[in-house]
């Protein structure tokens, strides 16, 4: 029986979808009375219809081109559903005259009014335009009328000049997608790989059919007695070709919820990539484009904005030569230039793979984009007589580079060998220290590339633990249950570079209020930082806090947790099952003593049981011991996760690791009336 009202119930929903019209304009009147997805009842908005058609189009003017037509209908079922109703077109850039183009952007909202179907038209003070470099700009709109419940649909074309550079065809969101459909349509002289992504299975459906283009050609054609004249005849040539296509049709698309440590989800959406592997035009010969990592290093070293600003040293070399003077340990000398080197330079914010001042100029003005600032490091580093390169890096929110292409990175840091040794640096934050990256770079791999134009992978991930380590000290109030006590809390590697990050420059009731966050009833006073300034020293942090709502008096008894706000307050892994993997940012140790004072006229009844687990052969650990000292209770506990990153299929036993833990952590002490 259950099995049948299962059928009927999917059949049902897939005859919901092949019923819908998706012409523009035709929502209809059951799409907007429709209160939540069939499938899906957490949604807050849903694809109701995404289409996606690519062709190649020729001009005389402007040689091959792209035509995106993109079309999308959304259902908003709720206010949390209302940023779906926001959307950011990219347009490329080039230095030259060819940039990427939007055209016929329509878009209309859809809403119910005395039970008849309304719209509001998309309109210019809707749209809006801003150019984020010299090489990227976007076309905002913000669909109007939005309400709960309401269908908008929008659609645009994006001319492109840029053949080698395909979009990638998302199939699917972290919202469901009902029905999605894509056509990449090319002539015979392009070939292009496929890259597939993500775990919903599809099919690519090719096929092919004859187009023909038309150009002017001229030639000069003798008359007259004896051919003397020359006369130019122009006429219109009819070329053939083979149209292929590539079709993908998918349907009820599971969305792809994000949850805790996921990194950038994008990375592990549904998805068809084009890559161009090669041209073969009739009479040319065959152009081969980027296949490897290897091709794509060497084609980013030899571009003028990358290596070229490496072979500059003149216009620093007194400065590193006064810096450097009477130093001749390696190690030393590296640390000297990058401190310079962060202290002269100040970032623009701006990420970039190649240099957008040049180096000297960049130099000169003592700011610039990231490719500015660690290129100079390289050079500098070089002069020095180190064995340093450059790393090229995708930034997390880039997504992680899958195939060989130079659009794969938008990042430069630097970096150090010195046999299997490898020191990375980014000079761009003031913060950093050698090997503690921002975790937005902390994406799997970067690809040093070296002045022979060899290279290789290097992990990006620290392979030492960010350590914090936290003394507590603290008493329960036996007039109104309230606990005062006193912290002393030292950090090292990523910790420490989150604390200056946050702190360094802050005022400090911002830093009160920082701390008391997420901490319950807690107020937390007499804050003292230590080597917030000084690097390489680990961040030392004390303060008092006296906290109202920890203990709980039930007939005379006391409840309480002794972690208090050092407990994590919940599980952050909640799906049943995760097709991505975790991703910690970096290793982490965590260790706390808290020592409770046991009031007077109050005994010991009971206390949690000491425990030790761990997490897979050598991932990670968690302990929790428990010792009374007479009149005092000692609460130990160390949690360390030893990798970075972990698999999808580890999933449950994360989760079921972190329930364990957060259980033990929350468990209480119970004292009673002596």
């Amino acid at each position: 029986m259950k099995f049948i009202f299962t059928l009927i119930f999917t059949l049902s929903c897939l005859q919901f979808t092949y019923s819908q019209d998706f012409r523009f304009g035709k929502v209809s009147k059951k799409e907007l009375l429709e209160k939540q997805h069939p499938t899906d009842s957490t949604a807050d908005a849903a694809i109701l219809y995404r289409e996606m058609k690519t062709r190649f189009e020729y001009s005389e003017t402007d040689d091959f081109y792209l035509l995106t037509e993109v079309f999308e209908r959304v259902k908003i079922y709720n206010k949390e559903g209302f940023d779906w109703a926001n959307k950011k077109v990219r347009l490329y850039q080039s230095s030259g005259s060819s940039d990427e183009e939007i055209s016929g952007l329509k878009g209309y909202t859809f809403f119910l009014e005395d039970g008849k179907v309304k719209d509001e038209k998309l309109r210019n003070d809707g749209i809006f335009e801003e150019e984020v470099n010299e090489f990227l700009e976007v076309t905002k709109f913000t669909m109007p009328a939005v309400t709960e419940g309401c269908v908008i649909e929008y659609k645009y074309t994006i001319k492109s000049p840029f053949v080698t550079n395909i979009d990638e065809y998302r199939f699917q969101e972290q919202i469901p997608v009902n029905k999605v459909e894509m056509r990449f349509a090319v002539p015979e002289y392009f070939n292009y790989k496929m890259h597939q992504k993500g775990w919903v299975p599809f099919k690519i459906k090719e096929d092919g059919q004859t187009r023909s283009m038309y150009f002017n050609s001229s030639a000069s054609v003798a008359s007259g007695f004896g051919g003397v004249r020359q006369n130019t005849r122009t006429q219109r040539v009819e070329i053939e070709y083979r149209e292929n296509s590539y079709e993908v049709s998918m349907e009820q698309v599971p969305a792809l919820k994000e949850e805790a440590f996921s990194g950038n989800i994008n990375n592990y959406t549904t998805s068809l990539k084009f890559e161009l592997s090669y041209t073969k035009f009739p009479g040319s010969s065959l152009n081969m484009f980027t296949t490897t990592w290897e091709d794509v290093s060497k084609s980013v070293y030899d571009s003028n904005a990358f290596g070229d600003q490496l072979k500059r040293d003149s216009y620093f070399d007194d400065d590193i030569d006064n810096l450097l003077s009477g130093i001749s340990e390696p190690t030393k000398k590296m640390i000297k230039v990058y401190e310079f080197a962060k202290g002269k330079m100040n970032w623009n914010e701006l990420g970039g793979l190649f240099t957008q001042e040049g180096t000297k100029d960049a130099y000169k003005k003592g700011s610039g984009n990231a490719a500015d600032i660690n290129l100079l490091l390289v050079t500098m580093l070089r002069y020095a007589g180190l064995n340093a390169n450059p790393v090229l890096v995708s930034t997390k929110s880039h997504g992680i580079p899958l195939f060989p292409t130079r659009n794969g990175f938008n990042y430069v840091i630097a970096a150090v060998e010195n046999g299997n040794n490898t020191v990375l640096f980014d000079a761009t934050i003031k913060e950093g220290e050698p090997n503690v990256l921002q975790p937005e770079l902390l994406n799997w791999q970067g690809r040093i590339v070296r002045e022979d134009r060899s290279s290789s992978w290097v992990s990006l991930y620290p392979s030492k633990h960010a350590v914090q380590s936290t003394m507590m000290n603290l008493a329960i109030n036996k007039d109104d249950y309230s606990i005062t006590g006193s912290t002393q809390n030292r950090f090292t590697g990523h910790y420490a570079l989150s604390q200056r990050k946050s702190f360094i420059n802050a005022k400090e009731e911002d830093i009160r209020k920082k701390l008391e966050e997420n901490n319950g009833e807690t107020e937390i006073s007499n804050i003292t930082f230590e080597n917030l300034k000084k690097l390489y020293q680990p961040v030392s942090l004390k303060y008092d806090f006296e906290n109202f709502d920890a203990v709980e008096e039930i007939g005379g008894k006391l409840y309480f947790s002794p972690l208090l706000f050092l407990a994590m307050d919940e599980n952050p892994f909640k799906l049943n099952e995760r097709s991505y993997p975790i991703d910690f940012n970096y290793p982490v140790k965590d260790r706390y003593i808290v020592t409770v004072d046991i009031p007077e006229g109050y005994t010991i009844e009971s206390v949690p049981e000491s425990a030790a687990f761990a997490l897979g052969e050598n991932s990670g650990m968690f302990k929790y011991m428990i010792n009374n000292l007479g009149g005092k209770l000692q609460i130990s506990v160390e949690f360390a996760l030893n990798t970075a990153t972990m698999p999808a299929h580890d999933y449950g036993n994360i989760k079921e690791f972190f329930k364990l833990m957060i259980d033990k952590e929350h468990e209480k002490i119970v004292l009673t009336k002596a």
